[in-house]
């Protein structure tokens, strides 16, 4: 089963403009870690304009080989394409920052 988290929005709300998916297995400190580092990047530099999906492969294996999926956790942002990826606790901002691509490379 996944859920979802995403930043308050109304009736009449669009369509969010990051799209991201975080797989995680099960309810570990690292992939708790990984959503709570992920909602402060979104809050701090998306806010109001994101969606999370959360896929536990514990209960969802399955859903690992659509996004080619070889660790956990992976953060995948689907959009705005291109998708990219980033593995691990995301508790480093800018990596995750550069990585998804919301501030440019140096």
């Amino acid at each position: 089963m996944s859920s979802k988290t995403s930043s308050p929005t109304g009736k009449n709300a669009p369509v969010a403009e990051w799209q991201l998916r975080l797989y995680v297995a099960g309810t570990t400190p690292k992939s708790a870690a990984a959503l709570a580092n992920l909602k402060v990047v979104c809050e701090t530099h998306l806010a109001g304009r994101y969606s999370i999906e959360v896929i536990d492969l514990l209960v969802n294996p399955q859903l690992a080989a659509g996004d080619q999926i070889l660790a956990v956790p992976t953060l995948v942002r689907k959009f705005p394409e291109p998708i990219r990826k980033i593995i691990g606790d995301l508790s480093n901002e800018e990596r995750v920052l550069v990585g998804l691509d919301v501030i440019p490379r140096d």
